[in-house]
C-alpha cells in the first residue's frame, strides 16, 4: 500500500498531474465513460475555461444519504474545479451512459461526512488526504475547506 501511495503522490506532485498521470487519467476516463469498470467510477466531462474544449477526467461518485457527490482529491489545485465553476456547474457524468448534470458546490461546514465517505469508496484518493479514512469527523471538518465537494443534481439547470 505504501508504494501505491508514493506513486499517487509522485504522479500528482505539487498538486498537478504529470505526464504519466495525464495518460493514466485519459485511459481511465475512457474506460469509466464506457462503463467497462464496475462501481462508482465515472468520467466527468467539463468545458475548459480557456480552451473551450471538453475535458474528461476520471472521478469517483460518493453516495451519502441518497445524494451523490464528487470530491476534488487534489483540493483547490484540481484543474477541473475552476473549469466547473466557470461552466456554472454544468457538466456530463458518464458511466456506460451519459447524464447531463449540474454540480452544486457544498459549503465547507457540511463537507466532513462526505469527505469521510469519499475516502471509504475512493482508495486511490487516500494518498492525497492528510487524514486517515477512519479518522473522527472532527479531523475531516478541519480539512474540509481545502477539498471542494460538489453535489450531483440531475439535469443542467
Amino acid at each position: 500500500m505504501k508504494s501505491h501511495d508514493s506513486y499517487q503522490r509522485w504522479i500528482y506532485r505539487g498538486g498537478h498531474s504529470n505526464h504519466w498521470a495525464r495518460v493514466q487519467n485519459r485511459a481511465c476516463a475512457i474506460a469509466f465513460a464506457a462503463g467497462i469498470l464496475p462501481g462508482r467510477a465515472a468520467a466527468l466531462d467539463i468545458r475548459g475555461r480557456r480552451s473551450g474544449r471538453v475535458i474528461s477526467v476520471p472521478v469517483v461518485v460518493a453516495g451519502l444519504e441518497g445524494e451523490r457527490y464528487l470530491v476534488a482529491m487534489l483540493g483547490q489545485n484540481a484543474n477541473w474545479v475552476p473549469n466547473l465553476r466557470a461552466a456554472g456547474g454544468r457538466a456530463v457524468l458518464a458511466h456506460g451512459q451519459r447524464e447531463t448534470v449540474r454540480l452544486a458546490e457544498v459549503d465547507s461546514s457540511i463537507r466532513a461526512p462526505i469527505l469521510c465517505r469519499y475516502l471509504q469508496v475512493a482508495p486511490g484518493a487516500r494518498a492525497h488526504f492528510p487524514v486517515n479514512r477512519r479518522a473522527p469527523l472532527e479531523e475531516f471538518a478541519r480539512i474540509a475547506p481545502d477539498y471542494p465537494v460538489f453535489r450531483v443534481q440531475a439535469g443542467a439547470a
